[in-house]
């Protein structure tokens, strides 16, 4: 193997991972507050569909990349509302933001499938998702702001004891999420795949949300798993080079079935994934208790 095949399938791994950590980055810090989010799916979609509407209709990549961010920010708004001021189960309502993002993602973009733009560069968007886990593993564990999330995922009861605002705190974090989430699908439509098509994350989120329990919550430990799960991605294109003879669907199902690999591996140590997890995690909060 020469040098430039290795860096090559570098470059590829860079540029097809990049997604996964804004997406997963986003939804740590809301896990983290103890807001469990299953709805980056629905949220990366409409990030995709309506930054490419808005580069399509005005050519302003500032106004896509606005478009796109917006969108995150008001499903991740209505999201936020259901599970803390009406209290509805997480798991339920984050459900229903993805089946609701994939269907109205379909509709909106119906009309511009297959509509040739000229994308942007991935590398910005590379280099800025390594600054982005730097930035946000240095507020986490190093700054006031950071002290107040982990302590309002661990016990949001004793942090409003303390005069903390769990709901202000857990409504910042979510739109974080949610932000993180559009952005990851605008890289999508505008960068990696210059385009839309219906469903096209390929279920990306789902595998974002796997690596935030594959790190334990820790940034840094994000970043690499994602380029872990990225290259196992990538493999299978090489498998399919080097003339390995399988079904394409196998090689389809690779970067699932490592999720699922590692998720079982995890989940084997309940002591740890019970010490790593935020205590609060998918837990309610009622003023009144």
């Amino acid at each position: 193997m020469n040098i430039e095949l290795i860096i090559g399938i570098l470059n590829i791994v860079l540029i097809s991972t990049t997604p996964l950590v804004f997406a997963g980055i986003g939804e740590l810090v809301t896990e983290k507050s103890g807001v469990l989010n299953l709805g980056l799916e629905g949220l990366m979609l409409m990030g995709a569909v309506s930054g490419f509407i808005v580069l399509v209709l005005t050519g302003n990549y500032f106004f896509s990349f606005f478009a796109s961010i917006f969108s995150g920010i008001v499903l991740s708004l209505i999201f936020a509302f259901f599970v803390l001021n009406l209290l509805t189960n997480q798991i339920a309502t984050g459900l229903a933001l993805t089946i609701f993002g994939i269907g109205l993602s379909a509709m909106l973009g119906k009309k511009f499938s297959g509509t040739p733009i000229d994308g942007l560069s991935p590398y910005y968007f590379i280099i800025g998702s390594f600054l982005l886990v730097i930035l946000v593993h240095h507020i986490l564990y190093k700054t006031r702001i950071g002290l107040i999330v982990r302590s309002v995922g661990e016990n949001h009861h004793s942090s409003f004891a303390l005069g903390y605002d769990v709901i202000k705190t857990r409504y910042l974090t979510i739109m974080f999420g949610g932000v993180m989430s559009s952005l990851a699908g605008f890289y999508i439509s505008i960068c990696y795949a210059p385009m839309w098509q219906e469903g096209m994350t390929a279920g990306r989120g789902w595998i974002a949300l796997a690596l935030v329990v594959f790190a334990t919550w820790k940034p840094y430990r994000l970043l690499v798993g994602a380029y872990i799960f990225g290259g196992v991605a990538i493999m299978q294109m090489n498998l399919q080079a080097f003339g390995v003879k399988l079904p394409g669907q196998i090689f389809t199902m690779m970067p699932y079935i490592a999720t699922l690999v590692v998720l079982v591996f995890i989940s084997s140590n309940k002591l740890r994934l019970k010490l790593s997890a935020p205590s609060s995690l998918n837990i309610p909060f009622e003023k009144n208790q």
